[in-house]
């Protein structure tokens, strides 16, 4: 039973968390969970547990995907486009480790991953203050 509440717990403080997250830590967010459904999808390939490694990988590959989605391919310049062609190889890269049951595979992905993390994770004060900015000059009157 005390399983079942520590599920609906973190599910509601995930969604607690998510509601009253910036754009920059929705982003976090995204990349943490990420790596945690890879983390799982690698020990699932060592248990040989196949359906719970195509679960987890599926999962990575959309919030991949969603992470793909929301770059500003525009604005963004060559970051952009950067993190856009990485984001793709990612996901094919992942399908065929998945495919394959490469454990390997998944590391590659996992470590990019983290590379980005890092990254993201750095610039974490400055986009906090571009954040309040944006929202400031979008209550005051033009």
């Amino acid at each position: 039973m005390s399983m079942q509440y520590a599920k609906q717990y973190a599910k509601i403080s995930a969604s607690s968390e998510t509601e009253s997250a910036d754009p920059h830590r929705l982003i976090q967010m995204l990349i943490d969970g990420a790596l945690a459904k890879l983390v799982v999808a690698k020990a699932m390939i060592e248990r040989r547990d196949v359906a719970k490694k195509g679960e987890n990988v599926s999962w990575a590959i959309s919030i991949i995907g969603g992470l793909q989605a929301s770059l500003d391919l525009q604005k963004g310049g060559e970051i952009a486009q950067t993190l856009n062609a990485l984001y793709e190889y990612m996901t094919i890269r992942l399908a065929q480790a998945s495919a394959n049951n490469d454990a390997s595979g998944l590391d590659e992905v996992i470590h990019l991953m983290k590379t980005i993390k890092e990254g993201w994770d750095g610039i974490r004060p400055q986009a906090v203050d571009m954040f309040k900015d944006n929202q400031a000059s979008e209550r005051s009157p033009a």
